[in-house]
Order: structure tokens, then sequence, then C-alpha cells
């Protein structure tokens, strides 16, 4: 069946080294893929294999040497530092291994802080995160200090902060690496929501096999080129 949209992520022969001293080291050659609205994506593969630099591009933390990366039909490879900024503000949501939640705020001002930046009102950024809240079933923790919730609990507050300014895509970095096992599995039946309830693209980087039996799609990183494609 023909598809009717084109791709939410469109990555074209995408090339990106470090330089430690004089010696120049590859990450990523010759990248090439595409991600679908809607999809849920797993990348996969080795430490040092690149997959964490090659989300970084994807979310706009860092440019490629060279290639193309087009999100939403913009091609954000050819963004300055400024553009790129208030590109990543409104278009990614992101997802960490350790929350990165702010101590001395609540939970309610964590999921807040991605608001700030837009021109909202004060009603309708508190609207906003009301409904990221019950979407994470942390209503009643909203008034809740990070050091007052569970890991699993801290986790769905990045979640309803990743997804409040409803972003383009939504990018993970090894989510579930820092939980147990219960509340891995509700962070990943969370986030597959996202995907079927709420339409959301997200790209999770992890080394956690069930947590990839989730994606739609697993690719699979080794020595900074992709070597597969798994349903």
């Amino acid at each position: 069946m023909e598809k009717l949209r084109p791709p939410i992520v469109v990555i074209k022969d995408l090339n990106k080294s470090y330089r430690r001293g004089s010696q120049i080291i590859p990450v990523l050659s010759n990248i090439t893929f595409d991600i679908d609205e809607g999809e849920f994506l797993a990348l996969m593969g080795p430490s040092g294999s690149g997959k964490s630099t090659l989300l970084n591009l994807i979310a706009g933390l860092d440019k490629p040497d060279s290639g193309v990366i087009r999100i939403g039909g913009l091609d954000i490879s050819a963004l300055g530092e400024a553009e790129l900024a208030l590109w990543r503000a409104s278009n990614v949501g992101f997802i960490f291994q350790f929350y990165n939640l702010i101590p001395v705020l609540t939970a309610f001002e964590n999921i807040e802080l991605p608001l700030l930046l837009t021109s909202l009102s004060k009603r309708e950024r508190k609207e906003h995160v009301e409904t990221a809240l019950q979407v994470v079933n942390l209503t009643d923790r909203m008034d809740h200090y990070p050091a007052q919730l569970s890991g699993g609990q801290q986790q769905r507050v990045a979640i309803a902060r990743a997804i409040v300014p409803d972003p383009t895509i939504i990018v993970a970095d090894e989510p579930t690496g820092d939980l147990d096992k219960a509340s891995a599995r509700e962070i990943l039946e969370l986030m597959e929501r996202l995907v079927h309830e709420m339409g959301k693209t997200i790209i999770m980087v992890t080394h956690d096999p069930r947590a990839a039996e989730k994606a739609h799609v697993v690719r699979n990183l080794e020595k900074g080129v992709l070597n597969n494609v798994l349903p």
C-alpha cells in the first residue's frame, strides 16, 4: 500500500567525526534512512557504535560534518545555532535515562519549563501541563518534588515534560536504563500509548532487547554503519 504522507524524518548521506588531538575519529558513515510519522523506532548497537551521536544529530543538539537531516520538511542541518535552538524548543521532546529534573521545582514546574520559551499565557501553560499530567497519570503528584517521587514517577514527569509542547518528534536516550523491571514496563507501555493514541513519533536509543520489542522498527548500528532494519 502506497504511503499517503512523506516521512517525518529524512536522513541522507549523514557523516560525523570528532577530532582527538591531531586524530580524526569517524563516528557515523553515510547514514541514510527515513522515519514515518507516528513510528516508534529503536536504535540498537554496542557501546561506541554511534547511537547517541545519531540521536543528538536528529534532535539538533549537534551538527553533521556532511549530509542532510530533514524533519517535518525542514533541513535542520542547514540551520545556524540560534535558529537550531529555537527549532528544538518547539519541535523536540527529550527523555533521558536519568530524568534530568530540576530538584528544587515541583513536578508541575518541571513540566512547565519548555512552555516558558513560548508565547503561551500563564493560564494556557497551566492547561497544557494539566493535560500532560493526565496523560502520564500523575495529577495527584503535581506538587511533589523529584526527591518525593519514585524513579518510575520521575520518568513519567520527564515524559510529560517532553510531550507538553506537542513536539514534532520525541527522542529518548536509554529511557528505561535506570529503572527496575516493573517501572521500565510501565514507561514502555506509556510510550506505546503516545504512539498509538496520540500519533507521536519516538526515536529511542536502547541496549535493552525488551525495550526494542516495543518498537515498530529496530535499526542496528555497528561502528557507525547501519547494518540492518528489523521489523
